[in-house]
This record gives structure tokens, C-alpha cells and sequence, in this order.
């Protein structure tokens, strides 16, 4: 093996005379050339199993359950996986609407734009609505945005303005056992700073995904506290 030549780049280049041999014995339907513009290196997905985002994959997952049973004649979801947004806009009508706007035309699906500090809804209008791994951002400028220390306190008081008395709120945000500022990345939770943000809403439901990946519905929230990024999923309903 040549100095400073990988087994994973021996093999990509290995792997390309064999596609070239296989091209010459057949009728070429490409073009096929070791080419600056053509040759595209993919290293790293020869994996024993397919590897995900499990904050990701978890999260929209479990809020679009929660929506399939719920649903609600039209869900508002503030800035939240677009990937989520849009799928769940199959079955269900979607406003969706974030600090940059996302230029997506599907139908049932309606994007715009809106600062979470500053909603464009009126107070108690909205009886579904969702805000997942958004409200950690708010106010560390990564996106633009602002720098606010309080920013995403302020975030949360827009979201319980806007929501219906009755209503429904997916929330997710990252919890562990010591609450942080990751800067400018994101923020991570303890328990009992959500539990202060949301003092007398019932939690309709509660699912935790851990540091190791598991996913976990009904978890003992003491175990928040043996976690250091792990992923607090919340449907809050909002008192009459």
C-alpha cells in the first residue's frame, strides 16, 4: 500500500478497475471515467448496519404517532425537521413556518417565515402545534438570529401564547444531567428546567432517547440525570 493511502481508498479505486472491466465486456451506458468532474468518493458507508441520527429519526418519528392519532383538522409546526413537516403534510394540512423560509410548494403544505420571539399568531389560536430540537438555538446566533442569553425562555412564552387553551404541543429539546450551553451549537436541559417552563401543564406524553441511542417511551425521569445529550420528547396540553 502506497504511504499515506487508505484500505478504504485501495478499495475505491480497486473497486472502480473492476466496474471498468465489467463496463468492457458489455455495451457501455455511461460515461465512466477516472475524472476529476466524474469520480464522487463515498468512504464511509460500507457499514455492517445503516446508521442514523437517532435525536432525529426518534423524535419525528414519535411526533408524527402522536399526530396520526390526534388528527388535528391542521397542525402549525414552528421550525422544526422540514423532513417532518413535509411527510406529515401528506395526512395532515401543515403551517409551516421558520426564522429562514423554506421555498417547498407540496400540496397541504404551507411554508412562511416568523421569528419564534415574536409569533404572528393571535394568543390561544392554535390547537396543534409543534417546536422540536428548535427552542436550544435560540438566541446563540448560529442561525442568524440574534444573541439573546434569554432567547429561548422567550421562545418558549411565544409558543404557550400562541397555543389553545386544550391544546397540544410537541416540544423536544436535548436534556442530560447538567444543564449547559454547548456555544453556538445548542443548549442541553435538566429536567426540572422543563418542568419550571411548563408549571401546571399535563404532560400527555413523555419519551426520552438516550445517550447509547435507545429509545425510551414513559422513562423515570431520574434518569435524565445519568444522561449528558440525551433527547426529551414532550406533548404538553395547555390548561383550559
Amino acid at each position: 500500500m502506497k504511504r499515506g493511502v487508505t484500505v478504504d481508498q485501495l478499495k475505491f479505486r480497486e473497486n472502480y478497475e473492476l466496474l471498468k472491466q465489467q463496463e468492457s465486456e458489455g455495451h457501455p451506458r455511461f460515461r465512466f471515467e477516472w475524472k476529476e468532474q466524474d469520480v464522487y468518493p463515498c468512504l464511509n458507508d460500507d457499514t455492517a448496519t445503516t446508521t442514523f441520527d437517532t435525536h432525529y429519526v426518534y423524535h419525528t418519528s414519535w411526533a408524527a404517532r402522536i399526530l396520526k392519532q390526534t388528527n388535528p383538522r391542521v397542525h402549525y409546526d414552528i421550525a422544526s425537521s422540514i423532513f417532518f413537516a413535509t411527510i406529515v403534510s401528506a395526512f395532515i394540512p401543515v403551517k409551516f413556518f421558520d426564522y429562514r423560509p423554506a421555498p417547498i410548494t407540496l400540496n397541504n403544505l404551507e411554508c412562511g417565515q416568523a421569528d419564534i420571539l415574536a409569533l404572528p399568531f393571535a394568543s390561544d389560536s392554535i390547537s396543534s402545534l409543534s417546536c422540536m430540537h428548535v427552542v436550544e438555538h435560540v438566541g446563540l446566533g448560529r442561525y442568524g438570529d440574534s444573541v439573546d442569553y434569554q432567547g429561548d425562555l422567550k421562545a418558549i412564552t411565544e409558543l404557550k401564547r400562541v397555543l389553545a387553551p386544550g391544546g397540544l404541543l410537541l416540544f423536544v429539546v436535548p436534556l442530560g444531567g447538567l444543564p449547559i450551553i454547548r456555544y453556538n451549537a445548542h443548549r442541553i436541559y435538566g429536567m426540572e428546567q422543563i418542568g419550571e417552563c411548563f408549571n401546571g401543564w399535563d404532560i400527555r406524553n413523555f419519551s426520552l432517547i438516550l445517550d447509547n441511542g435507545s429509545f425510551v417511551v414513559n422513562p423515570d425521569p431520574q434518569l435524565v440525570k445519568s444522561q449528558h445529550y440525551a433527547c426529551g420528547c414532550f406533548c404538553f396540553q395547555k390548561p383550559y
